[in-house]
């Protein structure tokens, strides 16, 4: 059994796992940085310690700090909520070699699939269709591409554009286009660097640029047992440099044939590393509606909302319950799905201005209400977004009997919500909910390429 939980992140997420938490008479530790004191994650969690000043590698990311609180705490588990150290394999294995438990899946999965390269030699091995691009050879196994001369080779092999990745990518990070020779030569070196920077790891490899083409996300469910189950798909193809932007569950415009056989991928995926907790296995569908494996995330997603309305699940409250060791109680025969659920992510970004970050004072916060309208957000009247970190202030997510009512409320709540002395992206999403692509189902990931802001 866990009795104390050390919440290792900050912001919406961090507030969703303290609520869990108290549901299941969990106490709870709320970590902060400096720029994060007044937080509400800190005064609704039970204990509060300050874990660094404001820059992410000296708070969020410091390991030694994190584990110093879980210690000083007396906490014996360790949520990481998403990002930060969500997906670090060495983290979890310290909290591991510690004897505190990491809500989250085993190292061995975090370390299978945080590294995409690995992965997807991994999917390879498991017979699952990935988008061409590098492979492991004689000489490097691990499939990633180590000079420029490599990288124009497998371009030419699987043909232009492509997309140079970082190995341990993510956030829209370490990835770059590539049309042609020259751009290829420069976007490699750049997407390198980014990734040192970002990741700690310069390693990349090369991917087929399928455009256009819709990402949709399968969220998976395992417990320690064996049990493995999916709670349906996303549809993620609204996105700006590869940050998703507006999610919807269940995907418009695929079939059920399609929608079957994808959720069937994503279980094979997960069955085939042993996977445990909450995780997300993520594909892109071409034109001809043939889909390619491109990753799997190992957290809680940002979107998870959509699938929990849809669903009527919690999905945060289940990671705890599969963290203490509990048997997931449904089959997949017990999963229903009900209705349609849409998440606007709700940015501190001003999109007339290329979407640039607006941090300050929050003068002024209303929180649209009534049926189908649920709200995640950190933020309050008086608050001061931070330049530290994400964007990220809300999540609006509205459900309805069917897409158009979905659609109809989210509307409304987008009219009604309002964060005064802030540049939001809540006007963006007012403009997409009246594109005509987007009614009628027509998502692909280059929508936004011919969208005016």
């Amino acid at each position: 059994m866990l009795s104390k939980v050390l919440v290792a992140n900050r912001g919406e997420i961090a507030l969703r796992i303290i609520r869990a938490c108290r549901e299941l008479g969990i106490k709870t530790v709320a970590v902060y940085s400096t720029a994060d004191r007044d937080s509400l994650h800190v005064q609704y969690a039970d204990e509060s310690i300050c874990i660094g000043p404001p820059p992410s590698r000296d708070s969020y990311l410091s390991k030694a700090n994190i584990i110093a609180a879980t210690e000083m705490t007396d906490a014996d588990a360790i949520h990481p909520g998403a990002g930060f150290l969500a997906e670090d394999a060495g983290f979890a294995e310290i909290c591991e070699a510690c004897g505190i438990t990491f809500i989250g899946p085993r190292v061995k999965n975090i370390e299978l699939m945080g590294n995409k390269a690995v992965a997807r030699i991994e999917m390879n091995k498991a017979g699952v269709q990935l988008i061409p691009g590098s492979k492991p050879t004689r000489r490097n196994k691990r499939g990633v591409v180590e000079t420029e001369d490599e990288a124009l080779a497998i371009a030419e092999e699987v043909g232009y554009p492509v997309i140079i990745k970082a190995v341990g990518g993510g956030g829209g990070r370490g990835i770059r286009k590539a049309h042609n020779r020259v751009t290829l030569v420069k976007v490699y070196r750049t997407a390198r660097a980014e990734a040192a920077s970002a990741f700690g790891n310069d390693e990349v490899y090369v991917e087929k640029c399928i455009e256009p083409a819709r990402h949709v996300e399968v969220q998976i469910l395992g417990d320690e047992h064996g049990n493995i189950i999916h709670l349906g798909e996303r549809d993620c193809s609204i996105q700006r440099n590869h940050q998703k932007l507006l999610e919807e569950s269940p995907s418009a415009g695929i079939s059920e044939r399609l929608r079957s056989d994808i959720c069937k991928e994503a279980v094979k995926v997960a069955k085939s590393i042993g996977y445990t907790s909450a995780g997300t296995v993520e594909f892109l569908v071409d034109a001809n509606d043939k889909f390619y494996f491109m990753e799997m995330n190992t957290r809680i997603q940002v979107e998870h909302p959509i699938t929990e309305i849809v669903t009527g699940l919690d999905l945060v409250k289940q990671q705890i319950l599969i963290a203490r060791g509990e048997k997931l109680p449904w089959e997949q025969k017990n999963i229903h799905f009900r209705g349609h659920s849409i998440e606007c992510r709700i940015n501190a970004e001003d999109p007339k201005n290329g979407f640039a970050p607006s941090p300050g004072r929050v003068t002024d916060y209303h929180v649209p209400g009534g049926p189908g309208v649920r709200v995640d957000s950190h933020v309050y009247s008086g608050y001061e977004v931070s330049p530290h970190y994400d964007s990220l202030v809300a999540k609006l997510i509205t459900y309805g009997a069917n897409r158009t009512e979905a659609i109809e409320r989210m509307r409304r709540a987008l009219d009604e919500y309002r964060i005064d002395g802030i540049h939001t992206t809540i006007p963006f999403h007012k403009q997409v909910l009246d594109d005509e692509r987007f009614l009628s189902g027509q998502l692909f990931n280059n929508f936004l390429e011919t969208f005016n802001t």
